[in-house]
């Protein structure tokens, strides 16, 4: 039997194709054209009114979409309902398996924080019962509440129902009225209801009607298609004292500064500058802007960790109260000097802290720059970008912390030798600012490159620390200043070769390789040249792991796909109508004046 709505759609269907072939054929003259849109209005109306004769009937269009447009999706321990109008992507498996790990450590805490609240208040009677078993899938009388800002689909939160012990309620949220069908019929489908809820509205609002004291969240989780920017001021202060922020960014192409500045400073308050070392400059852009919003309420920021992953940063940050830790974000928040031609850089705090009487401290504007003009190296200009964020980007014990959950686990995390492999990577690194990409040395003084081994030991052996970074393959992270880096450069292309074709006057490198070395360098092999976590082969970069890999665009909403349609018919054809309304027209006035009137 047809339903009436997909007779109504036929009959539109019929009559569009018909209109299309009389108009072409000759039929209807070329200057007395059908109104498409307004029939496709008309012919829509119709249907509606067929579809008003019985209500009950469930033949409506987004019924017919929910039946045929969704696709089944097992991820974890979840299993859900996809449809195309709710956006999904299955690369961010690692997004979604590393923030189970953190929050299930996390929750550990959290019970940890409950009891010693409770023996404060003398509450011994309640402490064993705070510490009972945590179990997975059921709710903990005082476990960890979960908001999930923009929930889409409502995957994550699922998994966070089935895979996370120690919680008390999850609220799954999304501004889209249909996304938060999808997400209330998969908490339906896995038997969740005693566990997540599903929410619509609009982030922000929901987080700024849980910010007293007594309604924050233990842990609010911003997963936003683009930046999260938008939601920090609510995100600060909807997360309890302590509690736990995860941030994910997208907009990777405006935090590199790739060729849109502007657009970086207008959405984060700072500038990027185009250089080797992007990707941690832009996780210190993120992390400042984050604090600089959680300072307006007395309120400071203690990262676990910061990483950047594949074409998106995720952020792990603790959020806690106080007015002279808070004061303490003008300390470690600075700008960078940095330079186009030979890629040399230096970081600039904007404020310094002395200690005075007790525990106060007193600050003041810090003193410089410490550069000049023109790079001493190749004499070109430099380029100011920040302000940014120079603190430590991680929590080296909470990381090793989650290596351990992870491994404890075997076979829970689809992803969990890149977990091991980038956190343990992260774990090595040092806490100074910003990276070198060994890759840039090498081109700009036109020279065979070394070793990673060997330039790593010459830094040792000089006397400085060196590390890899996560953000980048061939990295060089170090306290070493500038001239060490050139130094070692110099010193290596004494002994291979050099293209000095390339290396004319005037340009960065031949300015650079025109001054000696001033530093005995020692390219002898280092003991702690190579790191633990390369010498135990772990998966710190990995290939692309599918085709047509990388961000997805957004998800189509309700109505997109008839609004295309209407715009294809409106759309079709429009140029032979211009050229047949153009012939047309002419051919009337060949027999007429240029005033428009009648030749005799």
């Amino acid at each position: 039997m047809i339903s009436r709505w997909s007779l109504t759609q036929r009959v539109c269907d019929v009559s569009l194709k018909h209109m299309r072939l009389s108009r072409w054929s000759g039929i209807c003259r070329p200057n007395v054209l059908f109104n498409e849109k307004l029939i496709i209005s008309s012919l829509h109306n119709i249907s509606k009114r067929f579809m008003m004769d019985n209500p009950n009937q469930d033949d409506s269009p987004h019924a017919t979409v929910q039946a045929t447009q969704f696709q089944q999706v097992s991820e974890g321990k979840a299993t859900i309902v996809q449809p195309e109008s709710v956006f999904y992507n299955p690369v961010q498996q690692f997004n979604r398996d590393i923030t189970i790990a953190f929050i299930s450590e996390f929750a550990k805490d959290h019970l940890e924080h409950v009891k010693e609240q409770r023996l404060k208040k003398n509450e011994l009677d309640t402490v064993t019962d705070d510490m009972a078993e945590l179990v997975v899938g059921k709710s903990h009388p005082n476990g960890l509440r979960i908001l999930e800002g923009l929930g889409a689909s409502g995957l994550r939160s699922v998994r966070f129902g089935l895979e996370i012990p120690g919680v008390k309620k999850i609220v799954c949220n999304d501004f889209d009225k249909q996304a938060a069908e999808v997400i209330q019929r998969n908490i339906d489908r896995n038997n969740l209801q005693h566990l997540v809820e599903a929410s619509c509205a609009d982030a922000s609002m929901l987080m700024y009607q849980n910010k007293r004291f007594e309604d924050r969240f233990d842990v609010v989780d911003l997963d936003p298609y683009g930046t999260a920017v938008p939601f920090f001021d609510a995100a600060v202060q909807a997360v309890r004292d302590g509690g736990l922020l995860c941030v994910t960014c997208t907009d990777a192409a405006v935090l590199c500064g790739a060729n849109v500045p502007e657009k970086c400073f207008t959405m984060y308050g700072s500038m990027p500058v185009k250089s080797r070392f992007c990707h941690e400059m832009a996780l210190r852009v993120i992390l400042r802007c984050l604090e600089a919003h959680a300072s307006k309420y007395s309120r400071y920021i203690v990262p676990l960790a910061s990483l950047s992953v594949d074409f998106y940063f995720r952020i792990f940050v603790k959020v806690y109260t106080g007015q002279l830790k808070a004061k303490f974000s003008a300390a470690h928040t600075g700008m960078v000097y940095h330079c186009p031609g030979c890629g040399s850089f230096i970081t600039q705090p904007l404020s310094e802290v002395s200690a005075t009487k007790g525990d106060n401290y007193r600050f003041s504007a810090a003193k410089g720059p410490k550069v000049s003009e023109v790079c001493v190296h190749c004499g070109s200009h430099h380029r100011i970008g920040g302000p940014m964020y120079l603190g430590p980007l991680h929590d080296r014990g909470y990381m090793e912390r989650v290596i351990g959950h992870v491994l404890s686990e075997p076979g829970k995390f689809g992803t969990a030798k890149r977990i091991e492999g980038m956190l343990s990577m992260a774990g090595e690194e040092l806490d100074t600012p910003l990276y070198w990409e060994i890759d840039g040395l090498y081109q700009t003084v036109h020279c065979e490159p070394m070793k990673l081994v060997t330039i790593m030991s010459a830094v040792l052996n000089a006397g400085y620390q060196v590390s890899y970074s996560h953000a980048c393959k061939n990295s060089l992270k170090t306290d070493a200043p500038n001239s060490v880096i050139w130094d070692i450069i110099r010193a290596h292309v004494k002994n291979s070769d050099i293209k000095t074709k390339r290396n004319v006057p005037g340009t960065p490198g031949y300015k650079i390789l025109s001054v000696p070395p001033s530093l005995e360098v020692n390219f002898d092999t280092h003991p702690d040249a190579v790191p633990k976590s390369c010498a135990q082969n772990l998966l710190r970069f990995q290939p692309n792991p599918q085709e047509n890999w990388g961000p997805k665009p957004r998800a189509k909403r309700q109505g997109d796909d008839d609004a295309m349609v209407n715009r294809r018919l409106q759309n079709q054809g429009k140029k032979k109508r211009k050229l047949t309304d153009g012939n047309e027209d002419s051919s009337n006035n060949k027999d007429c004046n240029n005033d428009g009137s009648k030749i005799e």
